[in-house]
C-alpha cells in the first residue's frame, strides 16, 4: 500500500515536489512508488544507496553514487597533481610488491 501527498518544500539546493509516502514492512522494506523508480530507471536487482541527510534519507541509484565518486577521486588527483595514468602503474608496482612479500612471486 503505497500512499500519496502532494505538496513542494522550497530550500537548499533542491526543491521537493509530489512527496510520495510507503509504508514499512516486517523486514524493514519500503516500496520505491513506480512513478520514481521509473525516472530514475530502477528495475528489479538494481542497487540502491541510502545516506543520512540532515533532512532525512537520500536514496538514490547505485550508479549515481559511483559517478560521483569518482569525480571526487579524479578532482582529488588532479589537485595533487597525479594523473590517472600514474596513479595505475604506482597500484601495479605496489601489487608486485605484495606479491613478492606475501608469495615470493
Amino acid at each position: 500500500m503505497v500512499m500519496m501527498y502532494d505538496y513542494m518544500v522550497l530550500g537548499g539546493d533542491s526543491v521537493a515536489t509530489a512527496q510520495k509516502l510507503s509504508i514499512m514492512q516486517k523486514k524493514g522494506q519500503v516500496t520505491i512508488p513506480a512513478e520514481i523508480r521509473n525516472r530514475l530507471g530502477l528495475k528489479e536487482g538494481d542497487v540502491v544507496a541510502f545516506t543520512e541527510t540532515d533532512e532525512g534519507v537520500l536514496i538514490s541509484p547505485q550508479a549515481v553514487i559511483t559517478t560521483q565518486t569518482l569525480d571526487r577521486i579524479g578532482n582529488a588527483l588532479q589537485e595533487a597533481g597525479v594523473s590517472l595514468d600514474e596513479l595505475m602503474a604506482e597500484g601495479r608496482t605496489a601489487r608486485l610488491e605484495l606479491l613478492d612479500e606475501e608469495y615470493g612471486l
